[in-house]
């Protein structure tokens, strides 16, 4: 096998083309829009890069490293205690809609993928899983195809933070000049995201980040809304 095809794999996963349904949700930013709190390009990069910072490089990084290793180690027990726990830290119905949705989008996806059901058993464990979240399928993709903890993360970051500009280009709105310099911003800070996640020991994973909840929140009753969380 080349060397070169998990990157290859990587960018399948984390291009946008990717039909799990990741355009329809903002994870909170269209409400962040709503109330003037981002309102242009230097506000959004903030509101995404702190979310980046904050929540996702401190909670969904290490798990979706945790669960890269359980799944190529073949440890079920360990990926569904991960599984279970990240559903359990989605903190509003649309967040927990929004995980188990692309979770089941990805996993039918990838049943019908040869380059992934060719892997030795990982169709038939990822099958196992009755509501597989989001990062649960998308590190059962990794792990098959052979990407390393690190540079799963890295691209799991990356395709977060492409889908978080994407929607600010949309909701704010903004240039695709702008989303393209937000981009380049992000990217450049996801290298020593991606190794601290790693490297983070369960007792210094959190997802506690109460504004972007309360933003999830408020956007379930929010008047007008182009995206589903």
């Amino acid at each position: 096998m080349s060397a070169l095809l998990p990157l290859v794999r990587l960018l399948q996963l984390a291009s946008p083309a990717l039909p799990v349904g990741a355009y329809t949700y903002s994870q909170g930013l269209e409400q962040a829009v709503d109330v003037r709190i981002v309102r242009d390009e230097a506000s959004a990069l903030e509101w995404i890069g702190d979310a980046m910072a904050f929540a996702v490089a401190r909670w969904e990084a290490p798990m979706v490293a945790r669960l890269v290793m359980a799944w190529r180690a073949g440890d079920d027990a360990a990926v569904r205690c991960l599984d279970v726990a990240f559903v359990a830290s989605r903190e509003t119905a649309e967040l927990r809609a929004e995980t188990l949705q692309m979770g089941h989008s990805l996993a039918r996806l990838l049943a019908g993928l040869d380059a992934f059901t060719v892997c030795a058993g990982y169709a038939a464990r990822l099958a196992a899983l009755r509501e597989p979240a989001f990062p649960t399928a998308w590190a059962a993709a990794a792990a098959a195809w052979d990407a390393g903890a690190q540079e799963a993360v890295a691209a799991y970051l990356w395709a977060w933070a492409e889908n978080q500009a994407m929607g600010a280009v949309k909701a704010v709105p903004l240039g695709q000049s702008a989303g393209q310099r937000m981009l380049a911003t992000l990217g450049a800070r996801i290298p020593a995201l991606a190794a601290e996640a790693c490297a983070r020991g369960a007792a210094d994973m959190t997802n506690f980040a109460p504004g972007l909840a309360l933003a999830s929140a408020a956007h379930e009753t929010q008047y007008s809304r182009l995206f589903r969380s």
